[in-house]
């Protein structure tokens, strides 16, 4: 089979629409159109029903699909080993990282990466959900949990803690609570984790300390992002759990009850097995070892 028919099944498989698969491939609707249905007169079947909707795929187009999936999640890692050819990093690659994390603590630290590898083009995909790095979503992930896959190799980065914070602003006006049992008063900013992985749940916790035998307090903002969390604490809206990391970007808010220690996280680097040797793997993943030992030792009690 022609692989430019396959290809342009494959995209429109993906994109549910001509159009779409036209845009990602670089060629035109009509043209997309006619590979198709080249492929559909050579196979004697139909791939897709047309709907208004768009295209859906039949049982047929169903299987083709895992295998073109197959095929072009090993054109992609054949297309990487040949950029790890090179002598140094150069070409494309792409990281995710969750959201808050990225915005707040590595998008600031990328200047000296890319100094350093001028040849090499980050694409940064900002997400909390997970790419699935064995289908090459992406070709490494920054990711506060632990791989559960045996083909994908982890690394641990440091831990990260949480505490309770809050604007002076947001003090001034509403006094500030001593114990667990105070926040009952107190307006409380929540995550809402419908989605996220089980671990990012745990940013919940200003809502649940103290109540261990009751129903988590009611929160007077629900937001499903961590890094807006910050922001509402700064804009003096209420008290939220965030991570240390992200509270030291914005010095001027006041740590609550510091003997309380909120949830912590393990912060992981992870990459598929099949990109073990690859240079733009390694220079990252050293990159962002030598950014977090710097970032420890500057922390580390005198």
């Amino acid at each position: 089979m022609d692989w430019d028919k396959l290809r342009s099944f494959h995209a429109a498989a993906e994109a549910g629409s001509l159009t779409a698969a036209g845009e990602r491939l670089g060629i035109s609707q009509s043209a997309v159109s006619r590979q198709i249905a080249a492929l559909e007169e050579q196979l004697g079947m139909s791939l897709f029903q047309r709907h208004a909707r768009g295209l859906v795929l039949t049982d047929s187009g169903h299987t083709l699909f895992r295998s073109t999936a197959q095929m072009a999640a090993a054109a992609i890692t054949a297309g990487s080993a040949l950029r790890d050819q090179q002598e140094t990093p150069q070409g494309q690659l792409i990281v995710t990282a969750p959201v808050a994390f990225g915005s707040t603590w590595l998008v600031p630290r990328l200047g000296s990466f890319v100094e350093s590898y001028p040849d090499l083009q980050l694409d940064l995909r900002l997400d909390d959900r997970e790419y699935d790095l064995l289908k090459l979503e992406a070709e490494c992930a920054i990711r506060l949990w632990a791989a559960d896959k045996a083909d994908l190799i982890q690394r641990k980065l440091a831990g990260v803690a949480t505490s309770l914070y809050a604007a002076p602003a947001y003090l001034e006006k509403h006094g500030e609570p001593h114990t667990p049992d105070e926040l009952d008063r107190h307006r409380v900013i929540g995550y809402r984790h419908e989605g996220a992985p089980f671990q990012m749940q745990a940013m919940n916790w200003a809502r649940q300390l103290g109540r261990d035998d009751r129903p988590p307090r009611e929160a007077a903002l629900e937001v499903n992002n961590v890094f807006a969390m910050l922001q509402a604490v700064q804009a003096g809206l209420g008290i939220a759990d965030v991570p240390d990391y992200m509270a030291a970007t914005a010095p001027e808010l006041v740590r609550l009850m510091p003997e309380y220690t909120g949830p912590s996280f393990d912060l992981y680097f992870i990459y598929p097995s099949d990109l073990r040797r690859s240079n733009r793997i390694s220079a990252f993943r050293d990159f962002l070892t030598q950014e977090v030992e710097a970032l420890q030792e500057r922390n580390a009690p005198a």
